[in-house]
């Protein structure tokens, strides 16, 4: 276990057992407040010396303050936000012990294996170190010949001193500093600070249906926080929540509920006045609100070189000074000018804003795209020409079939809910089209597949290429995939075949069973859906091709960089020796990523190059992962050998062994039309 690499110190007890945290939850929607009852509470840091119990407010800002220290941080949920985010965060600060709690045991259980549950580019690798600890290693200081002992990633550059330089370095072994867990309780009693990390989905049913958030499970967290967090810990919003969620937080971490008897006996207009009582008197947080801003594919570039960091406190003292503690976090590896900090609500609400600004970018350039297809006009033209213009860039403006995953949607709903609930439903209107005009543009992409081969899919063969929402990703939440396989069922196609490189095709074979709630949906069923672990038999015979997430195994174009973002620059991978300090984690990570890139396959056994790796979590005989691997001979999320370009693909090939006329139609942008008609396949992009 990750654990035994651990001083007896720094592991956590066990036996103490939770309450259902996720589950048996009525689900509740937010509300808007309609008056400012925002407050602050005291942090442990505004204790004096010689006091026991927190400050009152008023003399906060004349006592004494002793400045705090974080040793131990707890991530309440292991998903896509929470098990990254930790994971980085406990790379970077290996003197932190980082506990990741999820009341999903067999979530908890891949990420204690060698089985992630989430597939994201370098990842595994901060994981395995953070986990698992690693050997102590000498390290070569001397600059590749080929490359300029100058260059560096802008992190490289970053407080050097120049001078003379040791030809090797000595870097000490690491001892494990990140847990995961499901003892959620016990952690949370532990921590510094609790980051809450949970789902926040849309609400399918009750008041604000199809619009508001669901706060079932992060309300379920927060009534853990508030019975279980030591005084003076500083609760974090890492989820993406309505505007003044924290307001909320502070009334649940201050007051508690009596009895279910009592609030049923009561009017609900006096719950908060007359049926709430202190349970923890004397007991004091600071909340803060922390947005992620990651994007599937690449989150690991995006938390190890962020364009932003933005942290939302209260004006009050305290608050300020639990903005400054997590900020010292996020310092070991970010500059300090990347570091924003707002008031909380602002946090709040750019999150939203943030992802909604940018979906409105792709409903934007969609919508001209119809307008392309419709007059001769090139979209791909008219967003360079328009990208040119300083005032608009160009970044976000690729026409496709729409975005997917689980933010932008929801999070465009969540602002739409937000504006409806303060009485300004023009506003509202206004967001909810950039929803409406993702949808129109997948299904039109849908209605010219089924055009252009006569109005009937009735024995023909369909393949996509793609199932997840975007590159590089496991994730398939809301696929526009899915939702065009959905359309052509209602066609009765011979076959729909569908094959993604960074899927596992048996989970993706489960996924669509429990979507469709058809058991006779899929090809071993008697259907017509076979989802394909090899790329040329989904391809052989087929009657039309579709691109529907932009791989670039796919490509005939070039990939396309976005040099102006952080994230970005790590991937241009020079050397970024000599160190002339001693190398820091980000130093290491930068130099193996470098030394994989440009060394020939099988140079590096296990892609250690400095063979710093202790041996993985072994797994018993009846791991369900390890029986998938053997079944399908795919991971179960992703490609484990990350580090080596997949192969591209062999259009002539595909070219082939299709049916004439051969048709592909182009979701992405990512063909060049002239270079696949000379295998004889028409292309059909959105746009053109």
């Amino acid at each position: 276990m990750a654990t035994s690499f651990l001083p007896s110190s720094l592991i956590l007890t066990t036996g103490v057992e939770d309450s259902g945290l996720f589950t048996d939850v009525a689900s509740t929607a937010p509300t808007t407040p309609d008056r400012d009852l925002s407050y602050s509470m005291a942090l442990s840091a505004t204790l004096a010396p010689d006091y026991e119990k927190p400050l009152p407010l008023d003399r906060a800002h004349v006592s004494p303050v002793k400045k705090q220290y974080v040793s131990r941080i707890c991530c309440v949920g292991a998903g896509y936000v929470g098990g990254p985010t930790a994971a980085v965060i406990a790379y970077h600060n290996p003197d932190i012990l980082v506990t990741v709690v999820d009341k999903n045991e067999e979530r908890i259980r891949r990420w204690n294996s060698k089985h992630l549950p989430i597939y994201e580019p370098g990842l595994a690798e901060i994981v395995r170190i953070a986990r698992d600890g690693s050997k102590g290693f000498r390290l070569p200081n001397e600059p590749a010949e080929n490359d300029n002992a100058d260059s560096r990633t802008p992190h490289g550059a970053y407080n050097r001193r120049n001078g003379p330089y040791s030809t090797e370095k000595h870097v000490h072994y690491r001892i494990p500093n990140l847990i995961f867990s499901d003892k959620v309780s016990e952690s949370i009693s532990a921590a510094d600070i609790v980051l809450i990390a949970v789902n926040t989905p849309t609400k399918s049913r009750g008041v604000g249906a199809g619009s508001a958030t669901d706060m079932t499970a992060f309300e379920a967290v927060t009534k853990e926080v508030a019975r279980h967090a030591m005084p003076g810990a500083i609760i974090v919003e890492k989820s993406t929540v309505p505007c003044r969620t924290a307001e909320f937080i502070q009334k649940t971490v201050s007051w508690q509920l009596l009895s279910p008897k009592s609030l049923r006996e009561e009017e609900p207009g006096q719950l908060m006045t007359s049926q709430m009582t202190n349970q923890r008197p004397g007991v004091y947080f600071e909340i803060l609100s922390n947005p992620e801003f990651l994007s599937a594919g690449t989150a690991v570039k995006d938390l190890m070189h962020p364009d932003r960091i933005l942290i939302g406190s209260s004006k009050t003292p305290s608050g300020l000074r639990a903005a400054d503690t997590l900020a010292r976090i996020y310092e070991a590896w970010v500059p300090r000018s990347r570091i924003i900090k707002t008031n909380v609500y602002s946090s709040e609400l750019a999150k939203l804003v943030a992802n909604s600004m940018l979906a409105q970018r792709i409903s934007s350039i969609n919508s001209i795209s119809a307008i392309c297809e419709k007059t001769g006009a090139d979209v791909s033209e008219i967003a360079e020409s328009i990208g040119c213009d300083p005032r608009i860039g160009d970044k976000f403006l690729k026409a496709g079939i729409g975005f997917g995953g689980s933010c932008f949607k929801k999070d465009i709903l969540s602002l739409v809910y937000l504006a409806e609930s303060l009485g300004l439903d023009e506003v509202g209107e206004y967001w909810r089209q950039v929803v409406k005009m993702n949808e129109y543009q997948r299904d039109r992409f849908s209605r010219r597949v089924i055009q252009r081969l006569n109005n009937t899919l009735a024995g023909k063969k369909i393949t996509l290429l793609g199932y997840a929402f975007k590159a590089n990703t496991s994730d398939t939440r809301e696929s526009p995939a899915f939702e065009i396989i959905k359309t052509f069922l209602e066609e009765g196609p011979r076959q729909i075949a569908v094959y993604d490189p960074c899927c596992n095709p048996e989970v993706v074979k489960t996924e669509i069973k429990q979507l469709l709630k058809d058991r006779t949906a899929l090809e071993e069923d008697g259907g017509p859906i076979a989802i394909h672990p090899n790329v040329y038999n989904a391809c052989d015979h087929s009657d039309a091709i579709l691109i529907t997430t932009e791989f670039d195994e796919f490509r005939s174009t070039p990939a396309e960089s976005n040099e102006s973002h952080p994230s970005s620059q790590s991937s241009r991978l020079v050397d970024p020796r000599p160190f002339y300090d001693q190398p820091s984690p980000m130093d290491i990570f930068l130099l193996q990523k470098y030394l994989l890139s440009t060394a020939p396959a099988g140079r590096y056994p296990n892609d250690d190059p400095f063979k710093r790796y202790l041996p993985e979590p072994g797994c018993p005989s009846s791991c369900p992962d390890c029986s998938l691997i053997r079944t399908s001979g795919l991971p179960a999320a992703g490609n484990s050998d990350e580090n080596r370009l997949r192969e591209k693909l062999d259009w002539r090939r595909i070219s082939s062994c299709m049916k004439k006329p051969k048709l592909l139609f182009d979701g992405k942008g990512i063909i060049d039309a002239s270079e696949l008609a000379l295998l004889g396949i028409h292309v059909e992009s959105v746009g053109r």
